[in-house]
């Protein structure tokens, strides 16, 4: 569904959470997407952000009727985009909204000005009529990798959705965004790592992984390409014609194995397959996933939590339940009490909007 929808009708019934949608900067026009996350803004009273990203998937741009784009015009429209309707954001002088009833005012025009920007990709005149929210306006986001990402999150991001696979690199994701923060005047406390990570969660660790092998089987033409990819991870050729997946990789095949140098996640997958573990039994640990796959009880779930957040690798993570039906209710009733008894996670809302929820300053216009 549209994102923007299904946020509105969230807000109408919740008083804290945040609400953050993924909106491109290649295919959305910078006054539609100020007007759009500024008016959700005001309407849940300061709990809005916008995850900023380019699109570059050949599918998603013939919705458009247009072609990918190079990844430099991508992240240079991005700016632009993102400047300009941080700029639309405050063209309302903070105190221009009158509201003055028996004056008949409802606003200082003459603290509502044009913005007048023109980019090579965009441009607005304005100004947007929308006032301040509680927080001053939306939260930025940034979901891209690699230097322009880091160059957009140092810009302009308070919250940085990344998927390190191990805690080593996800402690250097996070480090690099920090100091692309410097490099840009601004204070690194200012901007979060959001790790994202996917659970499945049981009674015991067997039972975790008896759910993900269940969810395999109901994605059976899945299957072939998985092996395949796991072969290429760990330097073999396997195919589901040529052996049994309810097996172990044969020994002699395992002799010549080796992890991918381009891949991290491919020195768990050959520990895995050295144990013994049948090829399904592998791919339920989630080897091939692009999150790390903690598949355990509660505890176990909120052990890796612990484990990376203490070891500032991350500020905060992106849970991705296995089923979103139980999945979810699972996650809040098991893990977040465990959590909450660690110290780790609070009791209750201390805030009221999302950048109180971040702990990042209030912003009114660009940075």
């Amino acid at each position: 569904m549209d994102p923007m929808l299904a946020l509105m009708a969230v807000a109408r019934e919740t008083e804290r959470i945040g609400l953050v949608a993924t909106l491109s900067t290649t295919f959305n026009y910078p006054y539609n997407l100020a007007r759009q996350f500024k008016a959700l803004d005001v309407i849940s009273h300061g709990r809005v952000g916008w995850n900023a990203v380019t699109t570059s998937n050949p599918a998603a741009a013939a919705n458009f009727g247009a072609q990918p784009l190079s990844r430099k015009e991508r992240y240079a429209m991005a700016h632009e985009s993102i400047q300009i309707v941080q700029a639309l954001w405050g063209s309302w002088e903070e105190d221009a909204w009158t509201l003055d009833v028996e004056g008949g005012q409802f606003a200082d025009m003459d603290k509502i000005k044009p913005i007048n920007l023109q980019g090579h990709y965009h441009g607005s005149r304005g100004p947007l009529a929308i006032p301040p929210s509680e927080q001053g306006q939306p939260v930025i986001f940034q979901a891209g990798g690699g230097y322009e990402g880091l160059e957009l999150a140092g810009s302009y991001a308070s919250g940085v959705y990344a998927n390190p696979y191990d805690i080593e690199s996800a402690r250097e994701q996070r480090q690099a965004i920090r100091q692309s923060a410097v490099r840009f005047g601004r204070n690194p406390d200012d901007i979060k790592l959001i790790a994202g990570f996917i659970f499945s969660i049981g009674s015991t660790e067997e039972e975790a992984l008896d759910r993900r092998r269940q969810l395999m089987s109901l994605a059976s033409d899945e299957i072939p390409d998985r092996v395949r990819y796991l072969g290429a991870m760990i330097g073999l050729a396997l195919s589901v014609d040529a052996m049994d997946i309810n097996e172990p990789i044969p020994t002699e095949m395992l002799k010549r194995a080796y992890p991918s140098p381009q891949d991290p996640r491919s020195p768990q997958a050959l520990e895995l397959a050295l144990k013994g573990l049948s090829i399904r039994d592998i791919l339920a640990h989630g080897v091939i996933n692009y999150h790390p796959v903690v598949a355990g009880t509660p505890t176990q779930v909120a052990d890796f939590m612990e484990e990376w957040f203490l070891a500032e690798a991350v500020d905060g993570f992106s849970v991705v339940p296995d089923i979103a039906a139980d999945g979810v209710e699972d996650f809040v009733d098991l893990v977040v009490p465990i959590l909450q008894e660690r110290g780790l996670y609070h009791e209750d809302y201390e805030g009221e909007t999302l950048r109180e929820h971040m702990g990042v300053p209030y912003q009114y216009g660009p940075l």
